[in-house]
């Protein structure tokens, strides 16, 4: 299974572009911060990631205030064939609020 879900902030976002087959597209960069326990010690965890939507969430997202915070829901995958690099491939968001953002990683 191949699902990453996380609260982050869209931190940068490019403008709505569409593929050569016509597909919307938008490339981003999320930042997530969140104190997680591992092996019964707190853990801060802090990361950027690149972030694409595509199709018909990419409206959505793309109308998202910049610095709001959402619960992502996706997939990583190559940036291409040939990249060791992994983007974020967002299939939903929600907006969350203050308290919903505490995540203690219990």
């Amino acid at each position: 299974m191949n699902q990453l879900q996380f609260v982050g902030l869209i931190t940068e976002r490019e403008v709505l572009r569409y593929t050569p087959a016509g597909l919307p597209l938008v490339n981003a960069v999320l930042q997530h911060s969140s104190q997680q326990m591992e092996a019964g010690i707190a853990r801060l965890t802090e990361f950027e990631i690149a972030a694409v939507a595509a199709g018909e969430i990419s409206n959505r997202f793309s109308a998202a205030p910049l610095g709001g915070t959402y619960e992502f829901t996706g997939f990583l995958a190559k940036k291409n064939r040939h990249s060791k690099s992994l983007v974020f491939h967002i299939i939903d968001f929600r907006a969350v609020t203050t308290a919903q953002h505490l995540d203690t990683g219990a």
